[in-house]
């Protein structure tokens, strides 16, 4: 079972400025919830009772928001102060929290709602069922996403995730996934994608996903920002 999650919240937002220029994007509201604390709650009902957060680019607020709210989650905070590590170095950087259980990683960009719960459990059940699973992605159909201009990251094929057709990409990433810290074993960079431990998975036939049904909600962009925070007042 997992019971420990890292949650990606470095990162600049750049997309969403200027709301992101006096506000880190984890802490943009859609409704009642901002998006760290959705994706926070999320966890908790799929069962996770220790998180991590990566934190560079505001990283005061995200701190004293942390401290002021209450989330029935052990919180750790992973604070990369002279630079931003990037999602693969991010992780990396804070594997020492994890010892050599399988985790969860997830971004706070994606709208989380309680019809992944499901899927994350099938995801979970998957993941387990060979010992030599790595790292498993939750992918959608592009067709699924809110935001119509994302283009594909992947294929999938009997849960085997593929780059073989670059022009014919039909899958993005959700923004979750199982991964064991073992992949980052031979990793000499301080600072990179977590693409580079996917591609390497991907030559080795070692990347599995399965694929999502839900609608994708994702926020890519100030526009689809104002959209989604209009549109989805209660997130349910």
């Amino acid at each position: 079972m997992i019971k420990k999650a890292m949650i990606l919240a470095a990162g600049f937002g750049k997309r969403i400025n200027p709301l992101t220029l006096k506000c880190p994007k984890p802490l943009l509201k859609i409704g009642e919830e901002t998006l760290l604390s959705n994706t926070l709650k999320f966890i908790k009902a799929f069962g996770i009772n220790e998180a991590v957060i990566n934190t560079h680019y505001l990283s005061d607020q995200i701190v004293d928001y942390i401290k002021n709210n209450k989330f029935e989650i052990n919180i750790k905070i992973e604070n990369e102060k002279d630079e931003i590590l990037d999602t693969g170095g991010g992780i990396l950087n804070s594997i020492h929290h994890f010892s050599s259980h399988p985790f969860l990683v997830i971004n706070p960009d994606t709208i989380w709602n309680s019809n992944y719960l499901k899927e994350l459990k099938l995801a979970e059940k998957v993941f387990f069922k060979k010992k030599i699973n790595k790292c498993l992605l939750l992918l959608v159909n592009k067709n699924k996403s809110f935001d119509s201009s994302f283009s594909g990251d992947f294929n999938i094929k009997n849960q085997l995730v593929d780059r073989k057709d670059p022009d014919n990409l039909k899958f993005i990433y959700t923004g979750v996934q199982i991964i064991k810290p073992e992949v980052f074993n031979n990793s000499d960079e301080k600072i990179f994608s977590i693409n580079k431990v996917w591609d390497k998975l991907i030559k080795n036939e070692e990347l599995i996903g399965i694929e999502s049904n839900n609608s994708f909600l994702h926020v890519s962009s100030l526009d689809i920002y104002k959209t989604l925070a209009k549109k989805y007042l209660h997130i349910k």
